[in-house]
């Protein structure tokens, strides 16, 4: 089953599905910053535009584009930025 989510008054909208891989979403984050909470171990794939992330225990920001990932352990948060539409692939272990 494929569900919807919407955070942020409807700025970051993602499907989550169940694959043979595990649990994952795919969505879109506008242009903003946000801050999201982690409940297991996540690994963030950008696949169109850049996302600007500040990790766990990080004092820089880090820029990630097309193709490129960054992984948020569980029970931690991070925040991310975006100067325009940016779309993701989250896969949750």
């Amino acid at each position: 089953m494929i569900n919807v989510n919407e955070y942020f008054e409807g700025a970051v909208k993602s499907l989550a599905y169940d694959s043979a891989e595990g649990k994952s979403t795919i969505g879109v984050i506008e242009a903003g910053e946000y801050e999201f909470g982690t409940s297991s171990h996540e690994t963030m794939t950008v696949i169109e535009g850049e996302l600007t992330a500040l990790l766990p225990g990080a004092q820089n920001w880090v820029v990630f584009k097309n193709g490129q990932s960054f992984e948020v352990e569980a029970d931690s948060s991070f925040k991310v930025k975006s100067s325009g539409q940016s779309s993701y692939l989250c896969k949750y272990r």
